[in-house]
């Protein structure tokens, strides 16, 4: 999710490109999975019309808070302080077995990062936090505390993609002994001890953070948890969107996307005309869409933006 805040509000990755492609029905029920500031959740319910009805979800208490404020001006509105992979239990708890669509703004938000004492970024020392929901589960310096070696090295390795992950987690576990990482600060400086070669324009702690993020807030697991809910409740032409901002997001919502939009395979011995084979439950939308570079040129977190759309055809 990346949210640019700027004088006149936010501007929200993709947001005409992403609310079109879900073919929005005036008296449609909605998802927005990732409400952040509202970005979409606004142009959403300009398009839906009085017997519309829009679900928004977020773990973030401030986006929360933002969206209970929408609520009460909007009784179209419906507020759940959840991650998105409680989908199911939470429709069901609404009364709701079918949808029209969902949209999902994976990642951290711009707020996110950008307020120090959530502990997201290298760039400002703050508590080492890193939670979307400050209020639950632990937080990266509590895990960094008690983790073995080698869980945080397939950490950094497997969500952050880092060549140095087995020398930075052997750092990690020296200097704990000595002084726990409770900051961000202490953090970087660390990673920046160990990474000696650095990637154009990216500082060495930047994949080291984004992993142990991920890992925190089990932001890929929650993805491949609410994609087969999501098709569940999708009703015939309803449309799924979802904006990723990294490859190991974008690789599992395409491989889900493009496997369920396919035929199911037969066996080799298997003579079936192709007009009776079984009809897929999902039909791709168009390509994969990524920002202008206008918009990139405005909105620099963007430009690793795509935005892929499904609906829902059988």
């Amino acid at each position: 999710m990346s949210e640019l805040i700027s004088n006149s509000g936010h501007i929200t990755v993709l947001l005409h490109e992403a609310v079109s492609g879900l073919n929005i029905q005036p008296a449609g029920i909605y998802v927005d999975g990732t409400f952040g500031r509202g970005g979409h959740s606004r142009l959403i319910l300009s398009k839906l019309g009085a017997e519309g009805r829009l679900i928004v979800f977020d773990k973030d208490p401030q986006a929360i808070a933002v969206a209970s404020e929408l609520a009460k001006q909007d009784q179209r509105v419906q507020v759940v302080h959840n991650g998105f992979a409680t989908l199911k239990s939470e429709l069901n708890k609404l009364g709701v077995s079918g949808i029209n669509g969902a949209l999902f703004d994976l990642g951290v938000s711009s707020p996110q990062i950008d307020e120090v004492e959530r502990g997201f970024s290298f760039r400002f020392n703050a508590p080492l936090d890193m939670r979307m929901d400050p209020t639950r589960g632990s937080s990266a310096a509590e895990w960094l505390a008690r983790a073995e070696e080698q869980e945080i090295y397939e950490v950094i390795k497997n969500y952050g993609e880092e060549r140095f992950s087995r020398q930075i987690a052997r750092a990690i576990t020296k200097q704990r002994q000595e002084v726990p990482i409770t900051t961000t600060g202490q953090l970087a400086r660390l990673v920046a001890q160990v990474v000696h070669t650095r990637e154009r324009n990216q500082d060495p702690a930047t994949r080291t953070f984004q992993a142990i993020r991920i890992f925190i807030n089990r932001e890929l697991e929650e993805i491949t948890e609410v994609l087969p809910q999501v098709m569940g409740h999708l009703l015939l032409g309803g449309r799924l969107a979802v904006i990723s901002f990294h490859s190991l997001e974008d690789r599992i919502v395409k491989r889900f996307m493009q496997q369920h939009s396919k035929p199911a395979p037969l066996p080799r011995w298997a003579v079936v005309k192709e007009a009776e084979r079984e009809i897929p439950p999902l039909k791709l939308i168009g390509k994969a869409q990524k920002p202008s570079a206008a918009e990139i040129a405005v909105n620099p977190r963007s430009r690793s933006a795509v935005l892929r759309i499904a609906e829902r055809s059988h």
